[in-house]
């Protein structure tokens, strides 16, 4: 079975990487694991205030992978596998893929204007050689005919 691991956040872009994962999934009989990572908050609060706003950030994460999991059910009619990890997007991502050998392929989005996030830059970098699945990149400024084509 092929799985599709997708990485989300707010963005149009990863919306779509979403949705050509699920479409994907649907047609190769395979399977989408969602997830959202929390990066670690660039500055120290008093305890209190540090804990709420780790709270506040996870929180969101898991609203992100909940909507992910709604879209993928409507979408394609899969029950995906949700995750929210915690840590620098970039190492999250290597060792989860590192963690699950079944991942057949990483699907992110690209912003449709203006450079690539640190995602995209990093795993179609100087070490995509070395990555245990195929990275996809899904344009942002694609149009949703042509995705569910090419989906």
């Amino acid at each position: 079975m092929r799985t599709y691991l997708v990485v989300i956040d707010d963005s149009a872009e990863a919306t779509l990487a979403l949705r050509f994962a699920a479409r994907r999934a649907a047609g190769t009989g395979g399977h989408v694991i969602v997830l959202a990572v929390v990066p670690p908050t660039d500055f120290l609060a008093f305890g209190g205030a540090q804990a709420t706003i780790e709270a506040e950030a996870r929180e969101h994460a898991e609203e992100l992978v909940a909507a992910g999991a709604d879209a993928v059910a409507s979408e394609a009619g899969l029950t995906p596998t949700i995750m929210v990890m915690s840590g620098q997007p970039v190492e999250a991502v290597t060792k989860l893929l590192a963690d699950r050998p079944e991942v057949s392929a990483l699907v992110l989005g690209a912003a449709a204007n203006g450079p690539p996030g640190p995602l995209v830059a990093h795993f179609t970098g100087a070490d995509c050689g070395t990555l245990p699945c195929p990275v996809m990149i899904v344009p942002g400024g694609m149009d949703l005919s042509r995705l569910e084509a090419l989906s």
